[in-house]
């Protein structure tokens, strides 16, 4: 494969946000008098990847008519605690994209709310390692689409797409990507192309697909 980009997912990839979420949520709860139930991080892990709409269907319907506005709302106010205290960098992350920028643009796909992803590239320090990145929230698109729309902008050929769940993997695949699956993420993966333990193997794992296009 002659790879000329890197397109990364966010939660389960890059990072483990799940804990900063759920104190963020707990406080926009609290605040808006629905004192019923506390996020916990393994609540929020069960939703990571799911569009806003699909995550008020899973957790917030007991709010009835409500529940989208509510959910909404817990998700907008996360940015800035996020912005504040950041979530859980995966180990070796930092220092492999670094390595991995000097050869390859590096972009982020994620379906999250417009804002996140700068929260991350804030929080973490990392944004100069990054060419652009795009989101549900930015453009109203799936992430399928968003990777396509990437790949337009940037007159990517053959981008890889790194993502931890079966999801990830089907957007990649519609939108023409080999897939590498992060196994210590959120998710499974069916036949990805590659697969990575811990992201410090990713370095490895892009190299032996430019030998080839093979599912694992």
């Amino acid at each position: 494969m002659n790879i000329d980009a890197i397109i990364l997912d966010l939660d389960g990839t890059l990072w483990d946000s799940c804990r900063v979420v759920a104190e963020s949520w707990g406080e926009t709860l609290r605040r808006l008098g629905c004192t019923d139930w506390e996020p916990r991080p393994e609540t929020v892990k069960s939703i990571m990847g799911m569009t806003a709409e699909e995550i008020a269907a899973a957790l917030f319907s007991q709010y009835g008519a409500k529940s989208r506005e509510i959910c909404r709302q817990c998700i907008h106010e996360e940015n800035a605690y996020i912005a504040r205290h950041g979530g859980d960098l995966y180990p070796g992350v930092g220092e492999t994209l670094a390595a991995l920028s000097e050869t390859l643009p590096l972009f982020i796909v994620s379906n999250c709310l417009e804002g996140y992803i700068e929260c991350f590239l804030t929080s973490s320090g990392l944004g100069p390692l990054f060419r652009d990145h795009v989101c549900e929230g930015d453009t109203g698109l799936k992430k399928a689409g968003n990777i396509a729309l990437l790949a337009r902008r940037h007159g990517l050929r053959c981008p890889v797409y790194v993502g931890d769940t079966a999801s990830d993997e089907r957007s990649a695949r519609e939108a023409g990507c080999a897939f590498v699956f992060a196994s210590y993420g959120f998710g499974g993966a069916e036949r990805p192309d590659a697969v990575i333990a811990s992201f410090s193997e990713l370095p490895a794992a892009i190299d032996a697909l430019k030998g080839g296009f093979s599912h694992v």
